[in-house]
């Protein structure tokens, strides 16, 4: 099993980014949708199996001062083998000068914690008025 690194959104399979992102319940936008918001982000990190996405992570910034990391996922059958934390680092590597947010799932908060994160008093989002439900209902807020 060879994992490949890659940097950038080229040669991308979008349907492979958009059900494992919707595997883990971190968006349910569609292909052409998750090509969109990956591109736009400052720094990408996917990492490929076979020709296969099996990991993704994104981080927007300014480049200079903030920078804000999304959307880590990692398939199942590589869980527990430091590819999580491998996209984590790559991305940090990008933003490195800059201060880092972090949005992530509950469940995941120790995780993060190990990888040097905080947890931050005063953080708070506004969200979509049909996304506060389901929220509330996975213990974001």
């Amino acid at each position: 099993m060879e994992i490949v690194i890659q940097q950038h959104c080229e040669g991308i399979n979008w349907q492979q980014v958009a059900e494992l992102l919707r595997l883990f319940g971190l968006s349910e936008f569609d292909a052409t949708t998750q090509k969109q918001v990956f591109e736009r982000s400052y720094a990408v990190v996917f990492l490929l199996e076979n020709n296969r996405v099996v990991g993704v992570g994104r981080a927007l910034s300014d480049g200079i001062c903030q920078a804000a990391i999304y959307n880590i996922a990692l398939a199942k059958h590589l869980h527990g083998k430091q590819y999580g934390r491998l996209i984590v680092e790559k991305l940090v590597e990008q933003v490195k000068q800059c201060n880092i947010i972090l949005y992530t799932h509950p469940q995941t908060v120790k995780f993060y914690q190990h990888l040097g994160f905080n947890l931050m008093k005063t953080g708070m989002a506004r969200y979509q008025s049909d996304h506060i439900e389901e929220m509330k209902n996975m213990g974001f807020i």
